[in-house]
């Protein structure tokens, strides 16, 4: 399964029929790996349905980043939503596409999914190689009577600059003052141990193939691959399972009109049921665009996904904007413009 779902890094992932001459069009674009099952699904639909293809290169956000500062894709995938600062500085315009959930999963021999209990705090001891063993105190407090192996952890992580792991550290930053100060948050870090894998599919593969190993990747991944995940205790003290409905408790306060640039971080949301690890994945454009029928057909595809894609979003347990902030983004495209400086999206 995990093939179906990652990415080789640095290969482009043609969704639909190979591109020829007498295709209606393609659009390119590179970037996170956390979206990529459900650009996947949209693309597929959007293909069947007008014949324009799209070419999707999940590298990584750090690589989507790069490649559409560099002007060699025509939209970059980012889960580290850049400052508005950072967008004036490249010259770029910066919208949400969907919400997800960033999720620790472990090769834990005995258990299934929901049956370990993580605070933010375990996680972070663990990532900082202080946590060594499953049945070490700390853990087995956390978990009372669970049967907790004598078992090495192997700490996976990503190797390529990454938004998933933006939002895994920046959360392990909140709730751990060692870490903030001795790694801190970022789409790379050093990390104090542990082996990397490439993508979220390659985080996945390392943890399935290597008993008492953790990682963390985007709950599609975890589900779609029957992965164990933990429990994670949320800013009430609850202890909540990842999925669709705890990624939007998450989200539900989130303040998108008042986000200078869809600047905003969902990670230790109030609410009972809100999952921790939660974020929105952005799509990055140029606000000038050499070629304008280009840049429509991008913000096209958006526009259809927005109007087409919740359905395919929700069964992949992705959580769609609400209809405010769709309105919010289209709103916001006009700052997209083509070479005689007029929308590009009308």
């Amino acid at each position: 399964m995990l093939k179906h779902l990652g990415a080789a890094v640095g290969v482009a992932l043609t969704l639909g029929v190979a591109l020829t001459a007498h295709a209606a069009g393609s659009i390119s674009g590179a970037g996170a790996t956390f979206p990529q099952p459900v650009y996947s699904k949209w693309a597929e639909i959007y293909k069947a349905g007008t014949g324009t293809n799209l070419n999707y290169q999940a590298i990584g956000s750090g690589g989507g980043i790069k490649q559409i500062t560099a002007g060699t894709v025509d939209f970059g995938a980012t889960d580290k939503p850049l400052k508005p600062a950072d967008l004036a500085a490249s010259g770029l315009t910066m919208f949400p596409t969907v919400i997800g959930g960033v999720v620790p999963v472990m090769n834990l021999p005995g258990f299934k999914p929901g049956q370990l209990k993580m605070t933010g705090a375990n996680l972070a001891d663990i990532y900082r190689g202080v946590i060594t063993k499953w049945n070490d105190p700390i853990l087995t407090r956390a978990n009372p009577g669970a049967p907790l192996p004598n078992l090495p952890i192997t700490v996976v992580h990503r190797a390529d600059g990454s938004g998933t792991t933006f939002l895994f550290t920046s959360y392990l930053s909140m709730k751990a003052a060692h870490w903030a100060t001795e790694v801190g948050a970022n789409d790379s870090v050093q990390w104090p141990v542990g082996v990397g894998g490439k993508g979220n599919d390659g985080v996945a593969a390392q943890v399935k193939q290597t008993p008492g190993a953790i990682g963390y990747v985007e709950y599609a991944y975890a589900k779609q691959n029957a992965m164990t995940y933990a429990l994670m205790q949320n800013k009430s003290g609850a202890f909540v399972k990842p999925d669709a409905q705890n990624f939007a408790a998450a989200a539900a306060g989130a303040k998108w009109a008042s986000a200078p640039g869809f600047y905003l971080l969902l990670l230790d949301q109030p609410g009972a049921e809100a999952w921790p690890i939660t974020g929105a994945t952005f799509i990055l454009v140029h606000t000038k665009q050499a070629d304008a029928s280009k840049a429509k057909d991008v913000l096209s595809f958006f526009d259809w996904c927005y109007k087409n894609g919740d359905a395919a979003a929700g069964q992949l347990d992705f959580v769609p904007l609400p209809g405010a902030v769709k309105d919010l983004v289209r709103k916001s495209w006009s700052k997209v413009v083509g070479p005689d400086g007029k929308p590009v999206f009308r």
